[in-house]
């Protein structure tokens, strides 16, 4: 079941690479790019409280805290050293080494890059779906958002490198799929029951370094720049609210179904059979 949710998720995910055809028709495109920013505010929300969930989850699978605290660390340096080694691999739509190259070579420079950020959401993504299946749809959704956001900026580095609208969001798409590969990896990873609990904790890594360096900063930046505050802060508590209210009906849910986190039955609301026969057989001995 954890599979089906998983491979489910990731297909979702691929249609954000499809955000570029909100610039293709006028009206949407105002719309877009007038709201974008708050889009950032609203995925920073989203992302904190994810980011949360992922630790908990981790401590709860994890020996012992230091390897959680490890597993966050070594993820936040991941990243941190992915982008600093390949810095196409994360782009943005006022990003100047994204933007700045308008040939075909950086096009696709920024597309091998797209390639290795989607195969490593897939591979972080799945030891959450093998520990929680609505925690696994809840970071989905925090990933989904950002990478509406970011397929939006790799759009418009391939229209500048003279791709059309339709190629331009073939190309897109085709190369979010990648994010399947990183998923099934990931999937089979997880099936060894000592790394769920450090790849838990290298997403949680992941979601805060983005959420550091990528979200909250380019909130900040643009709230100072438009003067919008208030805006911004709304959005932003709009994402926390969000995944807390989900986290609340999901919880409620699952002890409705009388299932646990991952999907499966609760054993402490079904009697063990083994106990009534014992009950049986000291009531048999005692007459």
């Amino acid at each position: 079941m954890q599979l089906i949710y998983l491979i489910g998720a990731c297909l979702i995910i691929m249609f954000a690479s499809l955000a570029g055809v909100l610039f293709v028709g006028k009206k949407l495109s105002k719309w877009t790019e007038k709201n974008m920013n708050y889009l950032i505010a609203f995925a920073s929300g989203v992302f904190l409280i994810v980011a949360y969930d992922l630790i908990f989850e981790a401590l709860e699978f994890a020996p012992n805290k230091l390897l959680v605290a490890g597993s966050v660390i070594g993820g936040f340096l991941l990243f941190f050293c992915l982008e600093k080694l390949y810095p196409e691999a994360h782009c943005h739509h006022d990003d100047a080494v994204c933007q700045s190259d308008k040939s075909r070579k950086g096009a696709r420079r920024i597309l091998i890059g797209d390639s290795f950020h989607n195969i490593g959401d897939g591979i972080l993504l799945a030891p959450v779906f093998i520990a929680n299946i609505w925690l696994g749809l809840v970071a989905a959704f925090g990933i989904f958002v950002h990478e509406f956001v970011q397929e939006i900026s790799e759009f418009f580095v391939l229209k500048n490198a003279g791709y059309s609208n339709k190629k331009a969001l073939k190309l897109n798409f085709l190369v979010s799929g990648t994010i399947l590969i990183g998923a099934l990896g990931g999937f089979y990873l997880s099936s060894f029951e000592l790394l769920v609990a450090p790849l838990i904790g290298l997403a949680a890594g992941a979601f805060i370094y983005i959420l550091l360096v990528d979200l909250i900063p380019q909130s900040v930046k643009h709230s100072h720049r438009e003067r919008k505050y208030l805006h911004f802060l709304v959005w932003t508590l709009a994402g926390v609210l969000l995944i807390l209210a989900v986290n609340a009906v999901s919880a409620a849910q699952f002890e409705k179904l009388g299932l646990d986190a991952s999907g499966h039955g609760n054993e402490e609301e079904y009697p063990s059979t083994s106990s009534g026969s014992d009950d049986d057989e000291e009531e048999y001995h005692n007459e």
